[in-house]
């Protein structure tokens, strides 16, 4: 009897421990990278925890918002997705990492809705009319791939730009890949322009390219200590309309240091790109504004011909502290090859 009491309380013990050790398996957070598909898109956590979200339905482009990096904190301007206390509240076609262009076919799809409705609060009616003709739209059509696994998640996908009118002026094809590292978080993001629905035009605009919009604290004009400077040594407001290979944004964020780099890739459409890198916080590689960002330059606008596509390569780094500390020359090096 004593020994049959005994091998129930060693079964019982081991189904505890068995059941204890599933439990907490269950409750483990997943290692790598997860991607999970949303009413709005796509959310992506790495080691379970958010790494960043794809919005394709909450303006007249995609966006990714919010970005996260290595240490937990947000690496993008919150506005208008939220109103943080602090923040400026400005350009709020600015959302957090996007890619826009001004002037293609004639219609602007770096602007949107509520950036008009906020410069024409006080104009004239036939002013605002004129600039909402014009607005266009980038339209996600789908996800062609989805995958993700401990190292890498990647995402790719079709969107078309369409005018005020409904005409389809152009399509693009993203990839965007998501790696990281105990310091860093990496999104690359591969742009290619295609001329699917015939001849485009594609203007010489200041506002257009691929673009990041910092928190406020890491912005030269918020005061806090934020600092810009380019692979060619050009600092702050300097670093306006100078082409460079990278541009990094830096600066206090809650109670550390961070920064956020743009790689331009040598295989990237006029690589060297030009910068519209401006203190308030927003740095666009624009390879397309070069009269438009330097006076003495010729004009860029082109004609893309039916069929014709370019391809937009950058690499958005989230690290701790500055160029010099995140080794930005050595991942410069690293990504160009």
């Amino acid at each position: 009897m004593k020994n049959s009491v005994s091998s129930l309380l060693r079964s019982v013990l081991a189904f505890a421990l068995l059941a204890g050790l599933a439990c907490s398996s269950a409750n483990a957070a997943p290692k790598g990278f997860q991607i999970k598909k949303t009413k709005s898109g796509l959310t992506v956590n790495y080691d379970g925890e958010l790494f960043t979200k794809y919005v394709i339905d909450q303006s007249n482009k995609p966006y990714l918002y919010p970005v996260i990096g290595p240490t937990g904190k947000p690496m993008t301007r919150a506005y208008p997705m939220e109103t943080i206390e602090g923040e400026q509240h400005d350009h709020p076609h600015h959302r957090s990492l996007w890619f826009g262009h001004q002037g293609v076919g004639g219609f602007d799809s770096w602007h949107e809705a509520l950036t008009i409705e906020e410069r024409f609060r006080k104009k004239k009616p036939e002013d605002k009319e004129k600039a909402m003709a014009v607005l266009a739209s980038t339209k996600h059509v789908s996800f062609r791939v989805i995958s993700f696994g401990p190292k890498r998640a990647v995402i790719e996908s079709v969107n078309d730009y369409v005018g005020s009118d409904g005409k389809k002026l152009m399509s693009d094809e993203r990839k965007i890949t998501l790696t990281a590292t105990k310091d860093t978080r990496v999104i690359d993001f591969d742009i290619t322009l295609i001329a699917s629905h015939g001849d485009v035009k594609l203007d010489d605009k200041k506002d257009a390219g691929f673009s990041v919009r910092v928190p406020t604290s890491m912005s030269i004009t918020g005061k806090q200590g934020g600092r810009i400077y380019n692979s060619e040594g050009h600092k702050d407001g300097d670093a306006w309309g100078k082409r460079a290979e990278w541009v990094t944004f830096w600066g206090p964020v809650e109670d550390e240091t961070l920064g956020v780099t743009i790689l331009n890739h040598p295989k990237s459409f006029r690589h060297p790109t030009p910068w519209h890198a401006r203190t308030y916080g927003l740095f666009t590689a624009n390879p397309f504004g070069t009269k438009s960002l330097d006076k003495t330059a010729e004009d860029g606008g082109f004609v893309l011909k039916k069929g014709e596509k370019i391809e937009l390569r950058h690499r958005v780094i989230l690290h701790k502290g500055g160029p010099d500390a995140a080794n930005i020359g050595k991942a410069w090096k690293v990504y160009s090859k």
